[in-house]
């Protein structure tokens, strides 16, 4: 079984809270938070301890992980210290928004033997990882395209996106990680275009709302990629995998699969799912219990902290693209 200690007691923290203690295999040991009266709630529910200092979890020997659920620009402190004090650590999206930050973690950390998963729970999610190995498999021939669709069901506020990092950093990322799980090897040229189309105050902070892009695959393979901040009939995540065999589809997930027939309407369903948490319950679950398992075996955990740092990478190819308008290469060393 493994102590955990969970950072970050807000809307993902009461989730992963809740997730943990469902767990046979795992303990909430202690919760803690900025602001106190979130930590002593999460923890109450869930009979942790809220505490006021993550170094009672650092010098608590018995904690055997760590959670983090924070605001973004405390992960990496929160990575370093955590790493040096031997605990295994479960992260969120993303690592830090500037990729330099990212890279100064690494180096800090390289000498720390602990395992670090990055919260990129799509790859668990049933049907995308089902996706992922149909293109894989060889079972509909070599894979060719891959087309992700990544729409939020509302934009949140401008004032909030300030400090988001913008659309490919803090949305799209997501994306840049479910491509490279499905092609299964690096991208090397980006293309991103894009538009405020849902709110024009957008680009006062220099971002869109609205964005398209192209890839190439190390093999050629092409990857298309379209977002939003807004779909008005719900959250939308789609993944196509084209190969020269035929086509494998992860389409969007509804409460059932009930369709209605009548004199008005052919095959009306349930509405999309409308928050991410919903759409991604099992997601979350099945993330969780993977990273248990192999911190429990030994064995590496996925995705890695490589694997968000080059999404982060990705992510800034994009920005860079869609501010110059030019194609753009990366080279992986």
């Amino acid at each position: 079984m493994l102590n955990f200690a969970l950072f970050g007691a807000g809307r993902i923290g009461k989730m992963h809270a809740k997730n943990i203690q469902s767990m046979a295999q795992a303990n909430l040991k202690y919760v803690f938070d900025v602001y106190a009266p979130a930590a002593q709630d999460v923890a109450a529910a869930n009979g942790a301890q809220a505490i006021s200092t993550i170094d009672e979890v650092l010098n608590d020997s018995e904690v055997d992980a760590v959670l983090i659920a924070t605001s973004t620009d405390t992960h990496v402190d929160l990575i370093i210290q955590a790493a040096k004090a031997g605990k295994a650590i479960l992260c969120e999206k993303p690592i830090d928004l500037d990729t330099e930050i990212v890279n100064r973690c690494l180096d800090e950390i390289k000498e720390c033997q602990v395992p670090i998963q990055i919260g990129f729970n799509r790859r668990y999610d049933p049907s995308h990882a089902a996706a992922a190995k149909a293109a894989q498999d060889g079972g509909l021939g070599k894979l060719e395209q891959v087309v992700i669709t990544s729409r939020d069901p509302g934009m949140a506020p401008v004032e909030y996106l300030k400090s988001s990092g913008g659309i490919f950093r803090d949305m799209i990322i997501h994306d840049f990680d479910m491509a490279r799980f499905v092609l299964n090897e690096e991208i090397v040229e980006v293309q991103a275009i894009g538009s405020a189309l849902v709110d024009e105050k957008i680009t006062e902070i220099g971002d869109v709302d609205s964005a398209m892009l192209i890839m190439k695959s190390e093999s050629g393979k092409l990857v298309h990629v379209n977002g939003s901040r807004r779909a008005s009939y719900g959250y939308d995540q789609r993944v196509e995998v084209f190969c020269e065999g035929g086509m494998a589809i992860s389409n969007n997930q509804t409460a059932t699969s009930l369709e209605r027939y009548t004199k008005h309407t052919t095959q009306e369903k349930a509405p999309l799912h409308n928050f991410f948490i919903d759409r991604y319950e099992d997601a979350y679950n099945l993330q969780l219990i993977s990273f248990i398992e192999n911190v429990e075996a030994g064995t590496p955990v996925t995705p890695s902290f490589e694997d968000g740092r080059r999404a982060q990478m990705l992510a800034d190819a994009a920005q860079k693209s869609l501010e110059t308008g030019e194609k753009v290469v990366l080279a992986w060393s």
